[in-house]
């Protein structure tokens, strides 16, 4: 099924940032948006993740579809990396852990407190999360901060194996993840038109 999005307006703060913004996102295919920071990347995603609602248009095929990560890693700091995996997994209704702990070299970790983890190692448990959630669509902003190389190898490995087995993903990076499959949006040709407030249009 495709993700579809129709004439979306967002906005931040209650002032538009996007319009008019379009895509199909099919299974097997990765979007990445592009555009500098502060151009509605992030304001867009959350919308297609359904964190908030858009000012005008239309999202297909998101729901219980998507699975969002962004730059809180959503880990229980008293919890091992284990236990938060299988916390996730259970609240998913998803069974077995371990291909999310191999893909994301965690094996050693396994034990430990995820409070205790590096940032990196943070940012790797948070990401294998996706893979326990059994949702089809990633929808990821920057997801590659606070990763190594070696990391960000095995970040682009499991992208390119969940797209092989029909998965999607949207995601906002500034990283080339050799992916095949991607194609690039830049945001920066749908930034909204400034609007007159309200209380100025009284003496337009």
């Amino acid at each position: 099924m495709d993700l579809v999005a129709s004439d979306l307006t967002v906005a931040r703060g209650g002032v538009p940032v996007l319009e008019g913004v379009g895509f199909t996102l099919s299974p097997g295919r990765a979007l990445v948006l592009r555009g500098p920071n502060g151009s509605g990347k992030t304001t867009l995603l959350r919308t297609v993740a359904g964190l908030q609602p858009p000012v005008a248009g239309e999202i297909i095929g998101a729901g219980e579809r998507i699975a969002y990560a962004a730059h809180a890693d959503g880990l229980k700091a008293m919890l091992s990396v284990v236990e938060n995996l299988s916390f996730w997994a259970a609240v998913f209704g998803t069974q077995g852990i371990d291909d999310a702990l191999s893909a994301f070299n965690l094996e050693e970790l396994a034990g430990r407190a995820a409070g205790t983890l590096s940032a990196g190692q943070k940012r790797r448990l948070g990401l294998a999360r996706l893979m326990v959630t059994g949702r089809p669509v990633w929808v990821l902003d920057e997801p590659t901060v606070s990763l190594d190389a070696a990391s960000v190898a095995l970040f682009a490995e499991a992208v390119r194996a969940h797209l092989g087995q029909g998965g999607a993903a949207l995601m906002a990076t500034h990283i080339d993840l050799g992916l095949a499959e991607a194609e690039i949006l830049d945001v920066t040709g749908f930034r909204a038109k400034p609007r007159a407030r309200a209380e100025d249009e009284a003496f337009l």
